[in-house]
């Protein structure tokens, strides 16, 4: 279990503090909600959750797998619904793995990237379009 502390400042600004390492996460509503954008909306952690809990599971199968990883780059893009209820549609991730596609680790790692735990939390409604891009030589 963790704690988290939350707190509204107004202006539609908020924070979240991680209360065992302190760290602190600024939000702001989106313009397109009234927000000024000055800071991630909750939407935009929530899909940048799934990116980097994709990340996080990735260094773990590395670690586990003595895999050379390097560094992994990803981009993630969110769609909001045109209805009501205000939600998200769609989450877009592709990342950059550093690894030839002929990699023999490639399958477990492209399987527990999909197994990770915010995928598996977010709402099945929710499209995921996820693309591996691996380096070929």
């Amino acid at each position: 279990m963790v704690d988290i502390d939350i707190n509204y400042s107004g202006e539609l600004h908020s924070t979240a503090k991680h209360i065992p390492s302190g760290a602190i996460i600024e939000t702001d509503a989106p313009v397109d909600n009234q927000g000024k954008g000055e800071a991630f909306s909750p939407t935009d952690l929530c899909a940048s959750s799934l990116g980097v809990c994709m990340l996080t599971i990735l260094g773990i199968v590395a670690k586990n797998n003595d895999i050379e990883l390097g560094t992994v780059k990803g981009k993630v893009k969110k769609e909001m619904s045109n209805d009501m209820p205000r939600r998200i549609s769609k989450i877009s991730i592709s990342f950059e793995i550093p690894l030839p596609s002929s990699h023999l680790k490639k399958d477990l790692i492209e399987e527990a990237m999909l197994n990770c735990p915010v995928h598996h939390s977010l709402h099945p409604e929710i499209e995921k379009e996820i693309v591996f891009n691996w380096q070929d030589d």
